[in-house]
């Protein structure tokens, strides 16, 4: 069992990032379990936005804040006394990363000292916190083969790299503040999330999206580069059952890539083409290449063994479904349809399709 809905029920959880993409998917989810939900985040960096469009914060609290305003962070951290904690806020693109590096590096690197500190002060005891970072965090050198968790870590780019740092971060609170074993804490290394209601720049499912809705071609920067795809609901619920199983048992705290089967990881082009099949025929991209772009992997595969066999995980939707099912959000969407709804319904299919 991947995830038991009852063991939330009552339950104190506390998210950052939770008007962000995936943060919108967890808090819905939670939610529906019957937890008791605040969230502190930033308002929503698009527009539209999941968050807004999906009324997630109702049956829940919602706390506007930085995470790079530690006093900010603490009220909201003391008045929810949570027992569970997922962190998500960060800032998640390379290519701003490049840009914006100082920001970058505050977010990612600070927000992370910020959430522990908070967690090793707490007056309520926290049991257990899932910390997410990517798995960009790897050094990578563009093997053919999965990186595991024992593989070096110094992602290249400002993002990958602060993301590196937030790992040692928290390898050092573990250490120093929580090696007794009074909170477990694990890192989530996920691959690439696509799904309903993501309308970040710079990633390829919104520039589907945008392509559809305004009935132009879509563009690739570059169709060959491959990355480990995944429905945004995969690693959810792989937090969920890291969080539930480490706060019953803190042998299970640990570092987990959270990724596809390697039949998944596909090049972008191929992504591309799933969606435009899905989508139909008047929708097809091209490939216009950028002679001074910044650096950025072609090549990034995750060996989740260990995420297997310590819990006996596995994937559930494979790239074709991931891609259907965030073609149907999309259809909703711009149909004007009940998103909660759509939202509600691909959690329960997911849930319910489970083995």
């Amino acid at each position: 069992m991947i995830f038991d809905p009852s063991f939330y029920k009552g339950k104190r959880v506390f998210i950052t990032g939770h008007t962000g993409f995936k943060g919108s998917w967890l808090c819905r989810i939670l939610v529906g379990a019957g937890a008791d939900v605040t969230g502190y985040s930033l308002p929503a960096p698009t527009e539209p936005n999941l968050f807004a469009l999906a009324s997630v914060q109702k049956g829940m609290t919602s706390v506007m804040g930085d995470i790079r305003a530690e006093k900010d962070l603490r009220t909201a951290f003391e008045q929810a006394r949570p027992e569970i904690v997922f962190h998500l806020a960060a800032q998640p693109l390379v290519r701003e990363s490049y840009r914006n590096p100082v920001d970058t590096y505050a977010v990612n690197v600070m927000g992370t000292v910020h959430l522990l500190e908070c967690i090793r002060t707490a007056q309520a005891p926290v049991r257990s916190v899932v910390i997410i970072t990517t798995d960009k965090v790897y050094w990578n050198q563009e093997w053919p083969w999965g990186y595991r968790e024992n593989d070096p870590l110094d992602g290249y780019d400002p993002y990958s790299n602060s993301k590196s740092c937030s790992e040692l971060v928290t390898h050092s609170y573990k250490n120093s503040f929580f090696a007794d074993g009074r909170v477990a804490v694990s890192t989530a290394r996920a691959g690439n999330v696509i799904g309903g209601g993501d309308f970040a720049n710079d990633r390829i499912i919104p520039d589907c999206v945008r392509a559809a809705w305004s009935r132009e071609p879509l563009v690739l920067r570059n169709p060959d580069s491959i990355r480990p795809y995944q429905h945004v609901l995969e690693p959810l619920f792989a937090y969920l059952m890291i969080a539930w199983r480490q706060y019953e048992d803190g042998a299970y705290a640990g570092c987990y890539n959270v990724g596809p089967d390697e039949r998944d990881c596909v090049t972008t082009g191929r992504l591309a083409d799933l969606f435009c099949r899905e989508w139909g025929a008047e929708l097809h991209w091209e490939c216009r290449r950028e002679s001074a772009a910044p650096h950025e992997a072609n090549f990034l595969k995750l060996d989740c063994s260990k995420l297997k066999s310590v819990f006996g995980w596995k994937p559930r939707w494979h790239i074709e479904e991931a891609v259907a099912h965030t073609v149907e959000w999309t259809r909703v969407w711009m149909a004007g349809g009940d998103i909660p709804a759509e939202m509600d319904r691909q959690i329960k299919l997911y849930w319910e399709g489970e083995e």
